[in-house]
């Protein structure tokens, strides 16, 4: 009886613990009674009843990525070409996604196929290179919403690649590089052209600065020219005040000495010669001159006959070469 009553616990206890029921972060469990829908678990501590519940599928709400294998698509040119696309998608009904399909993946993918032909066979192959934004949000929209009724939402449609066929990727890339030639030879020119105005920009600098620079020396000559001449007019005013002044302390001295009439006289006969010296054909001689011409008559008798001036007697007595 002890050991049935022993065993008996342990089957209660193994019972108890396994219709404990705890759900993680970011998932739902989906609950049976009787292999009839009964609920769904969201995260926490949770109890179901022995033998007649059980947990019939445990989802992940995570977001998830699905990487489709290349699909074969025909553009509206006829150009058949691969395309690898990617899914994003979240669970957002666990019951829904439990009992909606069979194969929620597998049923995304060929639904990602389907959606992928029709929205590609409308393009022609240079609209499909080139719209690849507009393809991805329409496959997204269109997928989103033949997946709502299978609790999922599709989040995001990426084309990984778009591989054309092969004679039409030998044509892109000769383009490609016709084009990346021609961009070439266009910063090339660019370049030159940019070379040449600043070229042109440093000697029309060069030819500016050098003509400041003469504009500059013309103008020092010129004010050094200037300041010789100011120094040399200066110069001759100051010779002409020192003349002036010498002529001025000479007649104070004359006055201070009491010259006579005579020393006058001699002066005025110098300054007469000084005149009679020039180019003029004629002179004006003052009145108070005429007797100084009297009074030099005189003096040469007296030096050419000295004994006559002595009382008339005897020869003139004149030395060699007077």
């Amino acid at each position: 009886m002890a050991a049935l009553i022993i065993i008996l616990l342990v089957l209660i206890i193994a019972i108890t613990v396994s219709c404990i029921k705890i759900v993680p972060q970011a998932n739902a469990f989906v609950v049976e009674r009787l292999g009839a829908y009964r609920t769904t678990w969201q995260v926490g501590l949770h109890f179901k009843a022995p033998i007649i519940d059980r947990v019939a599928r445990r989802v992940n709400l995570k977001e998830q990525v699905v990487d489709f294998p290349p699909q074969p698509v025909i553009t509206k040119d006829n150009v058949t070409m691969q395309i690898d696309s990617i899914v994003f998608f979240q669970i957002t009904d666990a019951k829904l996604y439990a009992y909606g399909v069979e194969n929620p993946i597998l049923a995304i993918e060929n639904l990602t196929a389907t959606t992928l032909r029709n929205i590609v066979g409308d393009l022609e192959l240079d609209e499909t290179l080139t719209s690849r934004e507009t393809i991805n949000a329409r496959m997204r929209s269109a997928l989103d919403i033949a997946t709502d009724p299978w609790g999922i939402k599709v989040t995001r449609v990426e084309l990984k690649s778009i591989i054309p066929p092969e004679a039409i990727r030998e044509a892109m890339e000769k383009q490609m590089k016709a084009e990346r030639e021609r961009r070439e030879s266009i910063l090339k020119a660019e370049g030159e052209k940019k070379s040449a105005i600043l070229v042109a920009e440093g000697k029309k600098e060069s030819m500016i600065l050098q003509a400041e620079a003469d504009k500059q020396a013309v103008i020092l000559a010129a004010q050094a020219e200037k300041e010789k001449m100011i120094e040399e007019a200066a110069g001759r005013s100051e010779a002409i005040r020192q003349v002036q002044k010498a002529n001025a302390d000479g007649i104070r001295m004359l006055k201070e000495a009491g010259a006579d009439e005579a020393v006058l006289t001699l002066k005025s006969l110098e300054a007469f010669q000084k005149a009679a010296d020039g180019r003029a054909t004629k002179l004006i001689i003052p009145s108070s001159l005429q007797g100084i011409a009297g009074l030099a008559s005189s003096v040469k008798e007296m030096l050419q006959d000295p004994a006559k001036d002595a009382g008339g007697q005897g020869e003139p007595n004149y030395r060699d070469g007077e």
